[in-house]
């Protein structure tokens, strides 16, 4: 019998736990989390601050999901480190708690600069339920917002936002919304939707002072240009909570290294979703992924082999899927590249044409189609024949092939002239894959 124990308690974690049980019905089960509630649906507490969804239907697993598995759950308690020579983790209360096998599901933090007046009250990061939370307890007396960041999580609290009558303004550094999953075309149709809505975005843009006495009233631009608000949101991005295994011989990079067993360089210590770095299918190299699905890919594979199974997790790349004011966008694996040569377009007027002829096509080629009249935007990114990445928007609904395509480096060259037409679907390449069976699941 053995003693499992899983640091954090979210989708890798419960994926840990399922797969444990499924090989191992007796041995202990101990899941640590520094939060104060059963795993809930990361994912959606937008949905919650937006008002669309109750707190109730965040629920991932509740209590029972922990009793009837026979799990240990320590709620509120923070592990400060891991120490990998004794197997155990120490707590911040001091506490240690042994272990045979070690999951690090921790997760990731939001990133806060060090921007002047960071800490006044009434400024939050936006990764958690109690963030979303204590958010919402300050919109009764909040008419104006700011949110630093144009990324993913920024564009889910504007909108949230927004849906509760709140006044928003998103301060973007760089030149474009969602810089990490779309290209300036597709983000230049975000920002026009979110615009369309009441959703101001100011790009080039940089907070250098958060005014207030105590409490927030305004927001100073590097610019010079002020304007009051009572609500701050910092959506700079995030990084894996890699602090409680600093000064260990577990390495790490930008998250904790894994193989393809899920392990770190440390054999019975294991890591999976935000926090671990492991095999990109389209870059080649080690990337975290920090995606909920891939979460639990990772913490299944890692909660098998922790009960002693070899199961290989092939890689994972990274994909995002969102919808704002009723567009639809897909980001699949690489989303941009440059130099690109070799560039066919299509927009709602005009046929496909090339740049240059097929025997002087560079290794990476570019493949568009763009009708801004019906909101509908198409890229495909080719590096020697092999799909490599896709942006969607508008119309989503043949997502999976290309997500197949990805996957499996299925050399498109048979049907590549009707990849950007609207009726290309699994039909399409079904004689081209590995595993038929599984071609509409």
């Amino acid at each position: 019998m053995k003693n499992f124990v899983i640091v954090g308690n979210s989708a890798a974690a419960v994926a840990c736990i399922e797969a444990i049980r499924q090989k191992d019905s007796v041995s202990k089960i101990t899941v640590i989390s520094d939060e104060n509630y059963s795993s809930y649906c990361r994912c959606l507490i937008s949905y919650y601050l937006a008002g669309d969804v109750k707190e109730d239907k965040l629920v991932y697993r509740g209590p029972d999901f922990y009793r009837e598995n026979n799990v240990e759950l320590i709620l509120n308690k923070k592990v400060e480190r891991v120490d990998p020579k004794k197997n155990r983790v120490i707590l911040e209360d001091k506490n240690q708690i042994g272990y045979d096998e070690l999951l690090i599901a921790t997760g990731a933090r939001p990133k806060f600069p060090e921007t002047k007046g960071i800490k006044r009250k009434g400024v939050f990061g936006f990764r958690t339920l109690k963030d979303a939370k204590d958010i919402d307890n300050m919109l009764a007396v909040t008419k104006t917002a700011c949110v630093l960041g144009g990324g993913l999580i920024g564009l889910k609290a504007a909108y949230a936002l927004k849906k509760r009558n709140i006044e928003v303004k998103v301060i973007v550094k760089s030149g474009q919304v969602l810089s990490q999953m779309l290209d300036a075309e597709s983000a230049a149709m975000v920002k026009k939707r979110l615009q369309e809505h009441g959703v101001e975005v100011m790009l080039g843009e940089d907070a250098a002072e958060i005014i207030g006495e105590g409490d927030v009233k305004a927001v100073k631009l590097e610019s010079g240009k002020v304007f009051g608000c009572s609500l701050v949101i910092v959506a700079k991005g995030v990084a894996p909570n890699i602090d409680l295994i600093k000064e260990t011989s577990v390495e790490v990079n930008e998250g904790i290294l894994a193989n393809n067993l899920l392990q770190t360089s440390v054999a019975n210590i294991y890591a999976a979703g935000d926090v671990c770095e492991n095999f990109d299918l389209t870059s080649g190299k080690a990337a975290v992924n920090a995606l909920w699905p891939i979460a639990v890919e990772q913490g299944k594979a890692a909660g098998a082999n922790m009960s002693g199974e070899k199961l290989e997790y092939g890689g994972s790349l990274g994909m995002n899927s969102l919808e704002f004011f009723g567009l639809a966008i897909i980001s699949l694996g690489i989303y941009k590249v440059s130099p690109v040569r070799n560039i066919a377009q299509q927009d709602g007027n005009a046929g496909i044409s090339n740049g240059v002829s097929p025997d002087q096509r560079s290794a990476v080629e570019e493949f568009k189609f763009h009708d801004p009249k019906s909101n509908l935007y198409k890229k495909l990114i080719l590096k020697n024949k092999v799909l490599i990445g896709a942006i969607l928007v508008g119309d989503i609904k043949n997502s999976g092939v290309f997500l197949r395509l990805i996957r499996e480096k299925i050399n498109v060259s048979p049907f590549q002239d009707k990849m950007l037409q609207e009726n290309f679907g699994f039909p399409d390449i079904i004689e081209f894959v590995r595993d038929k069976e599984k071609m509409y699941v």
